[in-house]
C-alpha cells in the first residue's frame, strides 16, 4: 500500500470517526428517556403522551379532525395585502384570545377545539399556543392510516393580538375567491390548496348540515386515503340528514345514512375546485396516488405552519413527531352501486383512472365511529 493511499484511508477513517462524535453530541436524552436532536425539543415528549393518551385515545377520529382543522383555521388568518394587524399566522391566537376568532362565523365550532386544547397548554405551559396547536396537528393525524409524517418546528412566541374576521375561507365562497385568499394568505398555488384539502379524507362536519353532526365527508373517514378524491367527483343524488340544506352544501353522492351513521356530505367549495380548469387535474392526480397525495399534504402543511413565522428563528423537532400508522394498502375505488359513468370527469387533459367498485346492491353506511361503538362519543 502506498503512504498517499494510506493518508487517504486515514483521512477517510478520521472524517468517519468525527462525523459518528458529531451525531453523537447531537442527540440529547431527555428527563423521560426520550432522545431528540435539540434539548428545546425535549418538553414536546410529555405533551406527546399526553395528547395521545387524554384526547387521541390511538383513534383517527373526532378529537384528531378538529384538531387539524383549527391548526389550518388559526395559520391562515394571515394576510400580505392587509399587514401584520390583520392577524399573525400561526400563532395561537385561537386559544389565546377565546372569545374573539372562535366566534367568527367561519370558525363555528372551533370553540369546541379551543376547550380541549386549553388544559394541555395550561399544563405543559412551557410551550406556546401556536407550538401547541401545529405539534397537535401533526401528532394527532399519526393516528391516521396512510398519513404522512408531518414536519414540527418548535418556537412561535405567543400572539399578542386577535386576527381580525373575514381571512378563513368559507365553503359557499368561489373558487376565485379561495385561491385569492389562500394565495394572500399563505402564498399557496392551486395546487397546494388541493394537497391542503387532502385533510378532508379524514374530515367530518358538525356545523353545516341542519339537524346532524359528524357527517363524514367521505366514506372512509377515519383513514387517510384517497377516496375523497373520488367521491367529490361523483353525481350528486341527494342531502344527507333530514333533507334540509345547509350553507356551503351541495347535493352528495351517498346521502343514505340510519341513526348515528349519517349520509355523507360535499362542500360546495370541493365540489367547485374538483372541477374548475385551474385545480381539476391536480384533484384528479390524487386518485389511487397515496404517495403523491400524502407527500404533497406534507408540503403544504409545513408551508401552512411557517404562515407569520421566521423558520429561522424556529428549532426543528420533528423527531418528537412518531410514524404515523402504516396506510392499509386497499386501493380507491367505487363505492357499492358507483361506477366510471356516475364521475363528472372534469380534467380535460387525463382519462379518470381505472377503479372497481366495492360489492353491494345499495349504499353501504359510513359507520359513526373508527372501531365500534364503545370508542367515541355520538353526539345528538
Amino acid at each position: 500500500m502506498s503512504f498517499k493511499t494510506l493518508l487517504a484511508l486515514i483521512g477517510v477513517s478520521v472524517a468517519s470517526v468525527q462525523a459518528a462524535t458529531l451525531a453523537k453530541k447531537s442527540s440529547v436524552t431527555c428527563p423521560d428517556g426520550s432522545t431528540t436532536a435539540n434539548e428545546a425539543c425535549c418538553a414536546f415528549f410529555p405533551l406527546l403522551q399526553d395528547l395521545q393518551t387524554n384526547l387521541f385515545g390511538g383513534n383517527c377520529g373526532e378529537d384528531v379532525h378538529e384538531t387539524l382543522r383549527i391548526s389550518f383555521h388559526d395559520a391562515i388568518a394571515f394576510s400580505k395585502s392587509l399587514g401584520p394587524s390583520a392577524g399573525g399566522g400561526a400563532d395561537g391566537s385561537m386559544i389565546i384570545f377565546p372569545n374573539v376568532e372562535p366566534n367568527f362565523v367561519a370558525n363555528a365550532g372551533i370553540s369546541d377545539s379551543v376547550g380541549f386544547l386549553t388544559p394541555f397548554l395550561q399544563r405543559h405551559n412551557t410551550i406556546s399556543a401556536g407550538d401547541l396547536i401545529q405539534f397537535g396537528a401533526a401528532a394527532a393525524i399519526t393516528n391516521c392510516p396512510g398519513a404522512p409524517q408531518l414536519e414540527f418546528l418548535a418556537g412561535r412566541p405567543n400572539a399578542t393580538a386577535p386576527a381580525i374576521d373575514g381571512l378563513i375561507p368559507e365553503p359557499q365562497d368561489s373558487v376565485t375567491s379561495i385561491l385569492a385568499r389562500m394565495a394572500d394568505g399563505g402564498d399557496f398555488s392551486p395546487a397546494e390548496v388541493v394537497a391542503l384539502l387532502s385533510s378532508h379524507t379524514i374530515a367530518r362536519s358538525d356545523t353545516v348540515v341542519p339537524g346532524s353532526m359528524q357527517v363524514p365527508f367521505d366514506t372512509t373517514p377515519f383513514t387517510f386515503d384517497t377516496q375523497i378524491f373520488v367521491e367529490v367527483l361523483l353525481n350528486g343524488t341527494g342531502f344527507p340528514g333530514n333533507g334540509s340544506v345547509g350553507t356551503g352544501e351541495v347535493e352528495s353522492p351517498l346521502p343514505l345514512g340510519s341513526g348515528a351513521d349519517v349520509g355523507e356530505i360535499r362542500l360546495q367549495s370541493d365540489f367547485a375546485i374538483a372541477r374548475d380548469s385551474r385545480t381539476a387535474c391536480t384533484w384528479q392526480s390524487f386518485v389511487n396516488e397515496q404517495e403523491k397525495m400524502a407527500d404533497a399534504f406534507k408540503s403544504a402543511m409545513a408551508k401552512m405552519a411557517l404562515i407569520g413565522q421566521d423558520r429561522s428563528a424556529l428549532i426543528d423537532c420533528s423527531d418528537v413527531i412518531p410514524q404515523p400508522v402504516p396506510a392499509s394498502g386497499k386501493a380507491a375505488t367505487f363505492p357499492a352501486t358507483k361506477t366510471i359513468a356516475d364521475i363528472d370527469q372534469s380534467c380535460a387533459s387525463s382519462p379518470f383512472p381505472s377503479l372497481a367498485t366495492d360489492p353491494g346492491a345499495t349504499q353501504s353506511l359510513i359507520p359513526n365511529c373508527p372501531n365500534d361503538a364503545s370508542s367515541c362519543i355520538i353526539l345528538a
